[in-house]
Formats: structure tokens, sequence, C-alpha cells
């Protein structure tokens, strides 16, 4: 059983203070800020402030019983919204432990800078969720002592400046934070810092925002900055992830990973973790991810296309592929071994017994392609009570981020690098078809695209695609169509789902639904019709501003572009 880890036992004893209030300043005992217990006591709550599980249906990568508003194009300018402002609270607590820590004179500079390093790691965190959505963001960089401090309201500051400035805080983590294996030592048979942010963890988030602005720089060619320059900072600090300091590797079993066999220290896939627990129903901190799976999501037909066949070769190329699809098993045979592992098959046990395509008491899933990946039948069985910690980032990011880095700053990429990044994940699944100029350049592919496949099939559900369709605009291309499920035939159902059910919304014969050519197959069901769903490129590549944001702002804070000014 997972050990009760400090940093969750000593957030609940700091509740007392008012680190949750804003202004951010002010803290009912005035000897805070000079005990590193307490210290360490207001870091944790930058913990709980973590997000933890979501099944993100923002892209065209996962589709849940209702029609996401950010997927379909449906969304409308809201009045308020926590993508705002919950950032900016947990921003406010992060300036204030800075500002606090720096001012005290109880403590060495050793010491403040350790616990500065993790909230400024945290910091930039929050700042690179408010860029991705929202575009130029106003960048405080201080706790307010008041409600009339004209900050409160200032204007928004370009991207490139608050990126700049996450780069600044990482760095400085970088220097200042733990080591992974710090992390790790015992004191009275506990890993009592097994969780937090370590070096590793800082090096992965420039390695996440330097990919994610370098490549939204290329292809939007947004204003200020050079998009190589941030390019430049993902592959350094990979490079020293991976060939410097040497302090991770990928977890044997693609399975296990997602399951409590990849918890903890002894898995060197993990590189920042949000911990959850005990394990047990018992646990203080828990999520429901498992239920989520049966309840709330399903793949999409699109995304389960990326997957490569046993010869290497994409879905129109491959002599393996069965045409045409019939049954179930026509899809995932001759494949990508993570296919099966990360799908249930028919017959497979799942959530209330062996699964049924179709099934009728299952219909939550939109009739989308039931997801395996993560599911444990003990959490299943825990309703809201699931403890399985949360991978945040996982070193197989750093390695496809590196590759893709790799080929965006030169335009191309060694057979060498290919082996030590994208060949070297498909053989954790014995996928052992190499990825090499030759075989791209033999076979008529683009080594970008399958660059990009393959992070879209390793990472499916773990809410990184609808960021990488947005910086690689592609969202105006893949968001805008029919969102398409299940290949219906009746003995997969186990004669449990009759035609005439589903028949009103299959593909006929030629892969025509409603007179509209939507696939290259017959009897694929069709869970969202194209008509019901819009892109805007003009508009929707960033969030709209709750109104009132822009209306207190006394006219500094102005609106997304197309987006209007006012809530709808």
């Amino acid at each position: 059983m997972k050990k009760i880890y400090s940093l969750l036992i000593s957030a609940l004893l700091v509740t007392g203070c008012t680190l949750d209030r804003e202004p951010e300043t002010s803290l009912a005992d005035n000897n805070f800020w000079t005990s590193e217990t307490f210290l360490r006591g207001a870091c944790n709550r930058l913990y709980i402030d973590l997000p933890g599980f979501s099944h993100d249906k923002r892209s065209d990568e996962l589709v849940g019983p209702n029609q996401d508003l950010t997927s379909s194009g449906n969304r409308s300018v809201p009045g308020t919204s926590g993508d705002w402002t919950d950032p900016y609270n947990k921003i406010g607590r992060c300036n204030n432990i800075i500002i606090k820590t720096e001012a005290s004179t109880s403590f060495s500079q050793a010491v403040k800078d350790r616990w500065t390093a993790e909230a400024r790691f945290f910091r930039a965190y929050h700042y690179f969720d408010l860029v991705k959505k929202y575009g130029d963001v106003p960048l405080i960089l201080k706790a307010f002592e008041n409600t009339t401090d004209p900050d409160i309201v200032k204007g928004r500051d370009p991207r490139e400046t608050v990126i700049q400035q996450c780069y600044t805080d990482l760095e400085f983590a970088v220097k200042h934070l733990p080591t992974i294996e710090e992390t790790t030592k015992e004191t009275d048979g506990m890993q009592k810092d097994w969780g937090r942010v370590s070096q590793s963890a800082a090096l992965g988030m420039i390695v996440r925002i330097g990919l994610y602005e370098g490549t939204h720089k290329k292809y939007h060619q947004t204003p200020g900055g050079d998009y190589r320059a941030h390019l430049k900072k993902a592959i350094d600090a990979a490079e020293t992830m991976i060939y410097t300091e040497k302090k991770h590797d990928l977890y044997p079993d693609f399975e296990k990973l997602f399951g409590f066999d990849g918890e903890g220290s002894s898995n060197k896939e993990n590189v920042f973790v949000k911990i959850y627990g005990p394990n047990g129903s018992s646990g203080i901190v828990t999520h429901n991810n498992v239920r989520g799976l049966e309840n709330s999501v399903a793949l999409t037909r699109s995304m389960l296309d990326n997957f490569l066949y046993s010869d290497g070769l994409p879905r129109e190329k491959s002599p393996l592929r069965v045409v045409p699809e019939t049954k179930f098993s026509d899809i995932t045979a001759n494949r990508d071994p993570r296919l099966k592992m990360t799908l249930f098959s028919p017959g497979e046990e799942a959530f209330k017994g062996p699964y049924k395509p179709f099934k009728t008491d299952d219909q939550t899933h939109g009739y989308g392609y039931a997801i395996k990946k993560g599911w444990v039948a003990s959490e299943w069985s825990l309703n809201s009570k699931g403890t399985i910690d949360k991978m945040i980032i996982r070193y197989a990011e750093i390695l496809l981020s590196y590759a893709e880095a790799l080929y965006e700053y030169n335009g191309n990429i060694s057979d060498q690098k290919l082996e030590e990044t994208v060949n070297y994940v498909r053989h954790r699944v014995g996928f052992d078809v190499k990825l090499t100029n030759a075989f791209v350049q033999a076979n008529g592919l683009d080594m970008l695209q399958e660059i990009r496949r393959e992070r879209m099939v390793e990472f499916i559900d773990e809410s990184l695609h609808y960021d990488d369709i947005i910086r690689w605009k592609t969202a105006e291309e893949v968001l805008p169509k029919a969102v398409l499920g299940l290949l219906y035939n009746y003995d997969d159902t186990e004669g449990t789902v009759k035609e005439e059910v589903v028949k009103d919304r299959l593909t006929d014969a030629n892969g025509y639904y409603k007179g509209e050519k939507v696939y290259d197959e017959g009897n694929i069901y069709v869970i969202e019709e194209a008509n019901s769903r819009s892109f805007d490129p003009k508009r929707d590549y960033l969030y709209p501003i709750p109104s009132y944001e822009i209306g207190t702002s006394g006219g500094n804070i102005k609106q997304n572009p197309y987006w209007g000014n006012a809530a709808e």
C-alpha cells in the first residue's frame, strides 16, 4: 500500500492559514514566515491546487455523452470563467510565498531559494496554462496588498513576455530544486518528499513549453521572438535529461504503467506526478478517473486510425488492412500493439462484465471506442475514491517532444535520434518496425507527420492532444468534421443490439451519411454530424476572455479577436 506522504498530511495542518484568500499578503500567524516547517506547509497548498485527472474532450480525440462546446465550436463568451480566475488565484498564492519568503530574515539564502523554487515552478505552470488558452495575459509578479492596487486591473502583456518569465522561473527551479533522487530519500521509513517537484519536473516543463511555443509561433506566425529560440529551449532541456542527467527511463510494461505498478519512485518514467491516496477507499485525496472511462468518454474513429499496422504503415497505405471491415477484430488485426492495450476488445472483462460494442446500457460512451488504458478493476469499484497517481509529465513525452523539436528546428532528424526516441518508445511495446529516413522515403511518408502520429497514439487520454492541434494549427482541419465511432456488427454485440436500433446513424457501404461522404467504410456510427460542428480559425484558436474581466478592467483588457465584448 502507498505510504501517506507527508506533503498531504502537512497540507491539512496549515488549513488555518489564509492561503486561499485574496489579497494574499496577510497570514493570521505573524511567525508563519519564520519556520521552514510552515514554509513547506505553505508550498503544500500548491500541490492541492494542481489539476489532476481529466478526460479532455476539446479535440477530435475523445467524445462524451454530450457535445463538447469547445470541440464543436459552439461556445460563447462567458460572464465569468474558472479558466481565467483559477490560475490567477493560484498564481497569487505563488507570488505570496515568493515575496514573503524572500523578505524573511529567518532563513538562509539556500533555504529561501529551495522553497521559492517550488512556488516559481507552479507560477510558470499556471501562466503557461493561461497563455495556451488566452494568448496575451496580464503578468502579475506581486501579491496585492489591497483591492485598490492599480495592477489588479492592468492590461494584457505579450505572450512572449509571459513565456520568457516562465523560462526564468523554471531555470531558477532547475538550479535550486532537489534532484529527483533527493525526493526519494526515506526518513522514518517514508519518502517524505516523493511527489514534490524536482529538477526533472522543471526541465520537463521547459521541454513542454519550448516545444509548444516554438511550434505555435512557427505555424501561427505570432509576433515577437523567434520560434527557433523556443525550440532550442526544448532541445537543450531534453538533452540535459536524456544525455547528461540520465535519471529517467521508460517503464517496461505499457499496460501496467497506468496502474498501481507504475506508481512511485521505482518507476523512472515518472517525471512529474500528482499524488493521490493512500491507496484504498479511505484515501485523503482521491479522483474518479476509472469511472470516467466508463461513463463519460470514448475514443473516436479518427484517433483510432492513427495506429499503424504491424508493417509500420498507416491504414491508407498498408496492405495488411482488412477491406472492407465487417467486424471489430478487422480493425485491431495486425496493428501497433498499443491499440489493443488502449481499447477494450469484445469479450474482454470491462466495467460490468465482458465488453460488448453498442451495449445498450453503455450509451454514455456515445458509441465510441471504450478506453482500457488506465482501467483498474479495484479503482472502478470505488466510485469517486480512486487513488492511482496521475503522471503529469512522463519520460516518453520528453523523448517524443525531443524528436519533434529536433525536426522542427533542423528540418530533418537523423536515424540515430529516431532510434533513441521514437523507436525506443515503440520497442517498449514490442512494436519493432523502425521509423527511419529510408523507410519514410521508400513508402512516400512524411517524417513530421509520423513523429506527430507517434505522439498521438502514445498519449491517448493524457490531456495533450488539444494543445497539440492548437499549436500545429490543425484544429481547423480536424474539428469541423463528423465525429465517428464504432463499426457496427451484430455478432460483436453478442446479439444485444439489433441493427434497427442504430441503422439511422450508420454510414452506407460507400461511407456516405445523409448524402455526405464522411468515411471510406460502411456501418460506422456517426456520433456527431458535421453540420453541428464548426471552427473559425480567426477566432477559435484562443479562448474568449470572460466579459466580467473586461468590464471591470477599466478598459485595460481587450477581448480576443472576433469574440465580441459581451456574454451571449
